[in-house]
């Protein structure tokens, strides 16, 4: 996975210094319109966590100091990731994070990945654009499961892309999700599912991804 491409940079951000007090932390968060922007070091390298508008606004009608650091509320210390991490740590790495930090080549803070711009990498990857019909296959999850399934889809149809979603532990423990090119007419459609399930793979639902496209 690039993340150079997607992810927002430094000095585009809103940052806040790990000397500011909570007081000037608040402000800045007001005036930004975030819930939660990075703490950063002296030297603006170094990523020191996160600060969250509501744990300032709790601590504060609790009685709070507010001319403590902003580190007395730092929160996310150890959640970032590096330019070159995987997708799959990427993924569940940031899980209900808002973003997560990421870190160079030199350990320096280089910029955040958004939970947004993740999911529009997901649904880039759905192909909806450029796709017709989603066949959501179950299967067993046995060796050549895929290999079949494309082999039999390939016959009528190219893919426009597939994904698998989950490992379960019902009947059908896996799901395919594949995606048909857009070109794909209803009648190409109803072959291959029926090829599919006179082999054994079971579409479980079709959806036709134009159909609320006005």
């Amino acid at each position: 996975m690039l993340l150079k491409s997607v992810v927002i940079k430094k000095k585009n951000l809103t940052t806040v210094n790990e000397s500011c007090t909570l007081e000037e932390a608040l402000a800045i968060l007001e005036d930004s319109g975030y819930r939660c922007v990075p703490i950063l070091d002296e030297s603006g390298k170094i990523f020191r966590g996160n600060i969250y508008k509501m744990h300032i606004y709790r601590h504060k009608a609790n009685g709070g100091d507010m001319t403590l650091p902003v580190t007395y509320l730092l929160k996310n210390a150890t959640k970032f990731i590096f330019l070159n991490t995987s997708f799959f740590k990427v993924f569940f790495t940031i899980k209900e994070l808002p973003y997560i930090a990421v870190l160079d080549e030199n350990n320096y803070f280089y910029g955040i990945l958004t939970h947004s711009t993740l999911l529009n990498i997901l649904a880039q990857s759905w192909n909806v654009q450029r796709g017709s019909y989603v066949l959501t296959i179950a299967t067993t999850g046995k060796q050549g499961d895929l290999a079949a399934m494309t082999k039999i889809i390939a016959k009528h149809s190219s893919i426009a892309s597939c994904i698998t979603l989950d490992i379960g532990e019902d009947e059908f423990i896996r799901r395919t999700l594949i995606t048909l090119p857009a070109e794909t007419t209803e009648e190409t459609c109803a072959v291959i599912v029926e090829n599919l399930e006179r082999k054994n793979l079971k579409v479980v639902e079709i959806e036709d991804l134009q159909a609320n496209v006005e």
